[in-house]
């Protein structure tokens, strides 16, 4: 009689365990076992603990194929799903690692395939071929890809009754979209996140700890009790024109200024006007041929719809303003033009006009600023752009794929954050459109704008570097540690023959034939193509991949999207904003037409209101936490992949991330504002929040 060892592992967060029936069937080249009950004297699986089974059917299996997992309800308890981290088992040919990494219900049947990463044209056994086609046809149905609404907010009581669902999160309000809007990328279909598939939703303890931070946020003394370094250093000095400068390059969004080569002609900045404010003998044409002139245009802004303050509607100007980099190479703004078109009641704002005046064109600036880092680089750029791999990848990868295994730990919770973020921040009852200037309907034009303009290089960050012309710009921290990033992501999946040892897609994909004949991985580029960016072959994003170098360029994006762009992008929201006029979502008065009109007066009503302070910084506060079941970038606690080579890949990388991270601190222990946010440290293996 043959004899199978099972060690099955619960997992470590809240509630993994169950006191439910759990059954194994083992299935095998030479036949499969009976139907066994995993049960010994005590608790069995309890929350982080790993028990050991037998089975023995009457003669060998063969070659073990799948693990056949059920669970049956104990006595009268209540249904509660059983986190079942990985089974070990023990045959007479060896040992075989079963991962499974995902919450269990009653009534599954739950079949696992062994941890050994194979792509479909590698599986020649009948029932693992059928097994394969059937698990993906499954994942296609239950993770189905929608657009979102182009008309919520029709004013159709019969409309809203039939279309809308009200629901509440974060203290806000939102609605479920059901159409499709064809300038926005599409997204998953589920609604809410209760009706999520248990195995993409959040951790029981990720959701108690947000909570319990929503109401400790709730309190209209947030700023007497949450506070950082570097908040408390915007506070200080968020008038200063040099931190101004230097926020457009190591603030929340590091990538909304570009090299001036030429001054637009909707700009008409004069030598005359700047003169004062660059160094002795230099003129604004020397300075923009040495490539010390640098412009943010928030042209994307121009005619933008806003929502109405009471009786009247908002107004977010498209400004433009000038920066430049000095002899201390501090870059500092020199003019600001709040408006695309020039006129008597556009006038181009200078350092030296009234306090109140270039103040308050400096409050419009970054306002603008961000309204579309928030809308467009972080939500649309990072969170939707990684439900876009996430949902690709569910629908076209088994999990024995080498890519689904490489790629699954960096997309956890990402569907479940996505799912609240599209509709606690679109929602028409949602803060972007009660709180913030543009409203529901403008945040929906802005997505779109900013849609039609991310190209595939964009995404890359050493092309939107150069693109921007900001390669030699000094204390652009963000570049330096991002590029530094990058080459370690890249260097980690290459394909490089020079390395001493193979590298992630080297081993997977020892030719580019391995890449073309991948039906899983051509069906995941195909619906990122289609589904992300709408089957635009301008935007440059590949629809298949036909060789290892393409391949490897396209997966070092996506980890860094979902990664390190994303922590550069999010982390240091309250750090910077939650100073109000340091970025406001919200202005309250029209930009000023004529120079010499504005106090302090002005500028107060200007601001948002105590209650709105309150809800940004409390939304930022949230957006910021870290949480206890944080994984790190590099960490992968879950055990998927089985044999030596690719965990040693892995160690590798964990050994380049610390180099890294111990650069960063020694060179940021010499600065009077540290740059902590690409800190491998500090930036999550997936997008979570």
């Amino acid at each position: 009689m043959a004899e199978y060892k099972l060690a099955v592992t619960t997992g470590s967060m809240k509630y993994a365990g169950t006191m439910d029936h759990i059954y194994a069937t083992l299935i095998g080249t030479e036949g499969q076992s009976e139907r066994t009950e995993l049960d010994k004297i005590g608790f069995d699986f309890l929350t982080d603990s790993t028990r050991t089974y037998t089975i023995k059917p009457k003669s060998s299996l063969g070659n073990l194929l799948l693990l056949q997992l059920e669970k049956d309800p104990f006595l009268f308890l209540p249904e509660n799903q059983w986190f079942c981290s990985k089974i070990v088992v023990t045959a007479p040919e060896g040992e075989l690692l079963f991962p499974c990494y995902r919450w269990i219900s009653r009534g599954e049947l739950v079949e696992l395939r062994g941890g050994k990463a194979k792509k479909s044209f590698e599986d020649v056994h009948p029932m693992l071929i059928e097994h394969r086609e059937k698990d993906i046809m499954t994942r296609k149905n239950l993770y189905k890809w929608v657009g979102i609404c182009a008309a919520c907010l029709h004013n159709s009581f019969v409309y809203i009754m039939q279309k809308m669902s009200l629901n509440s999160y974060f203290g806000f309000t939102f609605c479920r979209w059901e159409i499709t809007d064809e300038k926005i990328p599409h997204h998953l279909h589920y609604k809410h996140v209760s009706e999520l598939p248990a195995e993409v939703q959040f951790s029981m303890t990720r959701e108690d700890e947000i909570e319990y931070t929503k109401k400790n946020g709730d309190m209209n003394d947030i700023f007497c009790f949450q506070k950082t370094t570097i908040s408390e250093y915007v506070a200080e000095h968020w008038k200063d024109d040099d931190f101004f400068g230097y926020q457009f390059l190591n603030g929340t969004n590091p990538t909304g200024i570009k090299k001036c080569s030429k001054l637009p002609s909707n700009f008409p900045v004069t030598d005359e006007m700047v003169k004062p404010f660059l160094a002795a003998g230099c003129s604004l044409k020397k300075e923009i041929k040495k490539g010390n002139i640098f412009i943010c245009d928030n042209k994307i802004m121009d005619k933008i719809p806003t929502r109405m303050y009471g009786e009247e509607p908002l107004q977010m100007p498209a400004s433009m303003c000038l920066l430049y980099l000095n002899p201390e190479n501090k870059l500092m703004p020199i003019a600001i033009q709040l408006n695309q078109q020039p006129s008597e009641q556009n006038p181009i704002f200078l350092p030296s006009d009234s306090e109140p005046d270039w103040l308050l064109a400096k409050i419009f600036v970054k306002s603008a600023h961000a309204l579309e880092f928030e809308s467009v680089d972080h939500l649309l750029g990072t969170h939707f752009m990684a439900e876009i791999f996430t949902v690709a990848a569910l629908r076209n990868f088994h999990p024995v794929h080498p890519l689904y295994k490489l790629l699954i730990p960096h997309f956890e919770y990402t569907l479940h954050i996505n799912t609240l973020s599209r509709i606690n921040l679109f929602g028409p009852e949602g803060i972007l459109n009660n709180v913030c200037t543009l409203g529901y309907e403008g945040t929906k034009e802005l997505v779109r704008r900013g849609f039609a303009q991310i190209t595939y290089s964009s995404l890359c960050l050493p092309d939107n570097i150069a693109a921007r012309g900001l390669e030699s710009i000094p204390n652009y921290y963000y570049r330096d540690d991002g590029l530094k990033l990058w080459n370690i992501i890249n260097r980690f999946i290459s394909f490089s023959k020079n390395d001493y040892m193979n590298k992630m897609m080297e081993h997977f994909y020892p030719s580019d034939a391995d890449v073309s004949k991948d039906a899983e991985l051509q069906g995941w580029i195909q619906e990122v193509f289609t589904h992300g960016f709408l089957g635009n072959k301008h935007s440059g994003i590949p629809s298949d991949f036909t060789n290892v170098k393409d391949l490897v360029k396209f997966l070092t994006m996506v980890i860094f999207t979902v990664t390190a762009q994303h922590a550069a992008l999010n982390n240091g929201q309250f750090d910077y904003l939650a100073w109000v006029l340091n970025g406001s979502l919200l202005l309250r008065k029209p930009p000023p037409t004529t120079k010499g009109q504005s106090i302090l007066e002005t500028i107060l009503e200007t601001a948002p209101n105590i209650g709105e302070t309150v809800k940004f910084a409390t939304l930022f506060l949230i957006l910021s936490e870290k949480y206890s079941d944080m994984v790190l970038l590099g960490a992968y606690p879950d055990e998927r992949f089985d044999g030596p080579e690719p965990k040693q890949i892995i160690q590798e990388f964990q050994a380049e991330l610390s180099c890294l991270s111990e650069a960063i601190q020694t060179r940021n222990a010499e600065l009077e504002i540290p740059y902590t946010y690409l800190n491998p440290t500090q930036i999550e293996n997936s997008i979570t929040i």
